[in-house]
């Protein structure tokens, strides 16, 4: 069972959520809060798996919330479900490590699926979202720091960046699973990430690579 909690300052808009969710198997709905700081709260009294989180809140914001909650709970899955598609607060919000980031206007069937995979541990982006970080890298700088990524490593990183698996990303540049892995190892090691979402997300800010 997948333990949810609804963070959001919209009374309507959480009975919403809650009576969308209590219809699937395998989500329960425990609590709602309606701020960020009740968010905040929650995490440190009760164990939960998914987060829907708000980001426009009073008092203690969502990224905010979003920032102490990652910090010191990394097990729980933040999924952002918010109306500002906003350049900045994208880039801001998935910068902090969160699992997901939709628009208020997604399909219930998809938001739904969401919560599933972000319990499985797959990141989400909602379309609008995607189209917003694949835009930054149209038009790259003239001068082009490196980072100390090798030709291959940057080749390996927009392979990340564009969503292929390993064994994917092999195929298409004609080396093994595991050099692939053994060259993914290095990239995290130079941008100083974690995983293959932060390694995206920072050579999408940085514009380490292009996709034409």
């Amino acid at each position: 069972m997948i333990r949810v909690v609804i963070a959001d300052d919209h009374p309507l808009l959480r009975e919403g959520l809650r009576r969308i969710l209590e219809f699937e198997e395998g989500i329960q709905v425990i609590t709602e809060v309606g701020d960020g700081q009740g968010a905040i709260n929650i995490a440190r009294s009760q164990k939960f798996d998914v987060l829907l989180m708000d980001l426009n809140m009073p008092g203690v914001n969502g990224l905010e919330a979003c920032r102490v909650i990652r910090r010191e709970h990394q097990e729980i899955g933040i999924l952002v479900l918010t109306v500002d598609d906003s350049d900045e607060k994208v880039f801001q919000v998935l910068q902090l490590g969160v699992a997901g980031y939709l628009l208020k206007d997604v399909e219930p069937k998809t938001l739904v699926e969401s919560i599933f995979k972000v319990n499985n541990g797959e990141p989400i982006l909602s379309p609008a979202v995607t189209g917003k970080l694949l835009g930054q890298l149209s038009h790259p700088p003239q001068y082009k720091q490196n980072y100390g990524l090798s030709d291959r490593e940057l080749e390996i990183l927009t392979y990340v960046v564009k969503g292929a698996s390993n064994k994917e990303t092999g195929q298409a540049l004609f080396i093994s699973e595991k050099t692939v892995k053994n060259h993914l190892s290095s990239i995290f090691r130079k941008l100083e990430v974690e995983d293959r979402t932060q390694a995206a997300l920072k050579a999408i800010k940085l514009k380490l690579v292009s996709l034409d």
